[in-house]
């Protein structure tokens, strides 16, 4: 009977063990051109910021938001992020913390209209990536 309870116990353990796995894996990383095939997936996104505007209007609390095109500006944009600029800088702040800077992205993929978008709540999810050589 013992026996019996710790095959059980293992069991579920090594059953609980690739969920376990997931949860601490990192989203997948994918490419501008390629986030339309992931809306509505966490993902990592990566290119270069080719453009960055401010928005005419912004958001009580927060700001006006910045969208910053990767890799190809309007109107050829494949994908963008918006971010909020912080409270003391404002939305210029953010332009120079990213413009011409290759950084990557992390988060929910959205697509009401074409072309992909990911919303930065947090400025945590963008990474500055080092220059390649």
């Amino acid at each position: 009977m013992k026996n019996m309870k710790m095959l059980v116990v293992a069991m579920f353990l090594l059953g609980a063990l690739p969920l376990a796995m997931a949860a601490d894996a990192a989203p997948p990383r994918v490419a501008p051109t390629d986030a339309k095939n992931h809306v509505g997936e966490n993902v990592t996104v990566c290119g270069k910021v080719v453009n960055a505007q401010i928005a005419k209007y912004g958001l009580k609390g927060h700001g006006k938001p910045v969208t910053f095109d990767l890799d190809q500006a309007e109107p050829n944009r494949v994908f963008y992020f918006l971010a909020f600029g912080t409270e003391a800088g404002g939305p210029e702040e953010a332009i120079a913390a990213y413009q011409g800077k290759q950084v990557c992205v992390t988060g929910k993929i959205t697509m009401p209209q074409p072309p992909p978008y990911m919303l930065i709540v947090d400025r945590a999810q963008i990474k500055i990536q080092p220059n390649a050589k």
